[in-house]
């Protein structure tokens, strides 16, 4: 069996890299350790790089299609390994991008005005969303005790029942907090949609990143049950190659695929793939199940030194181990200080980006987010300077 080294330094800088190169858009100052950006330090897999390496040895790069067996059948067998789905060929479409998709599936099931259900706090991502396309955003709020999150299903069964609600936009697993929602809930959530005639968008491109004994339940377990649903994912998030382009979504109704394919070919002209996100998605699908699952143990270990160091320095700060992504949610509502002056302290005096987890909405405000997709010595860097920071704000 083949060892991936995830401790494995790898300078990122000068590579028009969001996360490096581009830390002061967000924070003001380009001379700082980032934890900020949802893509990770880690070296794809060595099978991704030699499928790419081969196709470059090519020097062709002409227009791409994604439509075709081989591409299909990568997606097809993966959900079929690890979530036991059986995905019909039909059902599934190239995408530049989820959120592209999400933007596009809103559009084409609610008019201007109507309103779109989210579980706050959320991914920035779609309130930016649901506002640029005109629609209203409608708020579900999680429900956060003994430092974890719930689903409020009373307040939920309320809110999509309201006329306005016709999109139910879910993240699955749930991005911030790190929630796989159970088998039963998805059951539930597609039963209560089902009910009051609301489309189901499922953004699940955090499937495949989660702590032993989870297991995530992709929307289209239900899909004879109701076909108003769309599941949108990528390679990208998993295997660490946004860079190189490409999603895809799953659609079981075929009206619904053609009315999303009339936006991304006729309309948007979007329909021609990166021949690099073809292949890297085939490679990682075929070829990246190992790597995944050494992924994942290492990122085990990386939030249990995160909790042992709060645990250890500041057992006022709570952290739970999330069930899924490689995201930290950190409530640090125990420290008696403004998130403005921690946020402060943090930049000048830790010389770390760490994200204010306001963004994200609901009571994010109490929170940051650590992005613990990086090696060890990097992280317990990160650590000691978070700590720096506190320690100048006690003085």
């Amino acid at each position: 069996m083949r060892t991936y080294d995830f401790d494995k330094k790898i300078d990122r800088r000068g590579t028009y890299c969001t996360q490096w190169d581009f830390i002061e858009d967000r924070f003001g100052d380009k001379e700082l350790l980032p934890f900020s950006i949802s893509d990770t330090d880690f070296e794809v897999p060595e099978e991704v790089t030699k499928a790419l390496q081969k196709r470059m040895e090519h020097q062709v790069f002409g227009y791409t299609r994604w439509n075709h067996t081989d591409y299909k059948a990568a997606i097809q067998n993966w959900y079929h390994r690890h979530f036991q789905v059986e995905l019909k060929v039909d059902w599934i479409l190239y995408s530049p991008s989820v959120i592209y998709s999400v933007a596009r599936l809103i559009e084409l099931h609610s008019e201007e005005g109507d309103g779109v259900l989210i579980q706050t706090p959320a991914y920035d991502a779609f309130f930016k969303t649901i506002s640029a396309s005109g629609r209203s955003l409608i708020e579900n709020p999680l429900r956060y005790q003994d430092g974890g999150y719930e689903l409020d299903f009373e307040d939920l069964e309320e809110k999509i029942a309201l006329p306005e609600t016709r999109v139910f936009l879910l993240c699955s697993p749930h991005n911030p907090t790190g929630r796989v929602w159970t088998y039963e809930e998805i059951e539930k959530i597609v039963q209560l949609c089902k009910q009051h005639d609301v489309f189901l968008i499922s953004d699940e491109i955090h499937m495949d990143v989660r702590r032993p004994g989870k297991q995530h339940y992709p929307v289209l377990l239900f899909e004879q049950d109701y076909d108003r649903i769309a599941l949108c994912s990528s390679a990208s998030k998993t295997f660490n190659t946004p860079g190189l382009g490409g999603s895809y979504l799953l659609l079981p109704n075929e009206n619904i695929r053609d009315d999303f394919t009339v936006l991304l070919k006729n309309r948007d002209g979007l329909s021609s793939a990166s021949i690099f996100g073809i292949v890297s998605l085939m490679a990682a699908y075929e070829e990246g199940s190992e790597w995944l699952k050494q992924l994942n143990l290492y990122i085990d270990e990386n939030f249990y030194h995160i909790k042992e160091f709060f645990q250890k320095e500041y057992p006022e700060v709570q952290f739970t181990v999330p069930e899924s992504t490689y995201l930290a949610w950190i409530d640090i509502s125990g420290l008696p200080y403004s998130m403005e002056d921690l946020q402060e302290a943090l930049v000048k005096v830790g010389r770390v980006a760490i994200m204010n987890g306001e963004i994200y909405g609901g009571n994010g405000k109490q929170f940051l987010r650590l992005n613990a997709g990086c090696s060890r010595e990097k992280l317990k860097a990160g650590l000691e300077r978070f700590k720096k920071a506190v320690e100048s704000l006690k003085k």
